[in-house]
């Protein structure tokens, strides 16, 4: 089994219906799918690549090396169970950016920018594919037509390990949010995701954007779209690059299965997906991020 690839400019052409098709069987049987061809620019994405490796190596590399995981891995002769082998910086509209590295705040700025239009397209064929109104699922994630939704970057970086066995890259979890778009590392692998009991690699592919659907999507869609359990191994030779940024709802955002849907299956009250206020759910999935999602959905029905 493979992660499906799609070509996402086929969109605008004759083999539409086709390719409209092929996201919503990867959204339904996979919650994964690669997009190539999806309108960011070879140039951007190689200066990402550049500036995001500089970046760790010169701003990041040495306090990683005395951090508190790699300190754990050489004292314990246990499984880490409750440590992740991953350096990460998050990036927002709001807060201080790395400032030593030349060119990263301004090409990460425009990196957002385009990956933000990318998962409102992205958005908008979810809608179509589920029978919505055009703009529904970026109007919820926005509590309205405003621009109020979260996106935030995760610039991550995986160093070589020296026990892999003994830690992963990132623990198995479903993510929170909305619509995730993943610019992995093109050589190095290392993320899986759970298809059918088994873990699949999600193969390295040059400038493909990675797409993944989190919790608020299974709950707008009313389970049609499954959020999907993914990991990140560590590795002795590995130096993995991975930027994830993540179109979430506002946290004053309620969240609910999208009623067309709900009529569409004649569910009463009690068996569809609770609604909730995202800050709520946020507040639950924090401390339950690597245990099943099922019992943070009843959480939230019984606030």
């Amino acid at each position: 089994m493979a992660v499906p690839v799609i070509d996402f400019s086929k969109l605008n052409g004759d083999d539409r219906a086709k390719t409209l098709a092929q996201i919503a069987n990867a959204c339904q049987e996979w919650g994964f799918f690669q997009l190539v061809n999806h309108g960011i620019s070879v140039e951007l994405l190689e200066r990402v690549k550049k500036v995001s490796s500089e970046f760790y190596k010169l701003e990041r590399e040495e306090n990683f090396n005395k951090s508190k995981v790699v300190e754990l891995l050489d004292e314990s002769g246990e499984l880490l169970e409750d440590a992740d082998w991953e350096d990460v910086v998050t990036l927002l509209d709001d807060n201080e950016w790395p400032s030593k590295t030349p060119g990263f705040q301004e090409t990460l700025k425009d990196y957002r920018f385009e990956l933000k239009k990318l998962a409102e397209k992205v958005m908008q064929v979810m809608d179509e594919n589920l029978g919505l109104p055009n703009g529904y699922i970026k109007k919820a994630f926005n509590d309205g037509d405003g621009d109020n939704a979260f996106f935030g970057t995760k610039v991550s970086h995986y160093p070589p390990c020296p026990k892999p066995e003994k830690v992963k890259g990132l623990r198995a979890h479903t993510d929170a949010g909305g619509v995730i778009l993943l610019f992995q590392d093109d050589k190095v692998g290392g993320l899986q995701v759970l298809k059918d009991g088994e873990w699949i690699d999600v193969q390295p592919l040059p400038n493909a954007i990675v797409i993944n659907t989190g919790d608020q999507i299974e709950v707008l869609s009313n389970g049609r779209y499954k959020s999907a359990w993914h990991r990140v191994l560590s590795y002795v030779d590995g130096n993995r690059r991975s930027i994830a940024s993540f179109y979430n709802p506002s946290l004053k955002a309620t969240i609910a299965p999208a009623p067309h849907l709900v009529e569409k299956t004649n569910q009463q009250e009690g068996e569809t997906y609770p609604k909730f206020v995202f800050g709520d759910y946020m507040s639950v999935y924090v401390q339950q991020k690597f245990l099943p999602k099922e019992p943070r959905f009843q959480a939230v029905r019984a606030m």
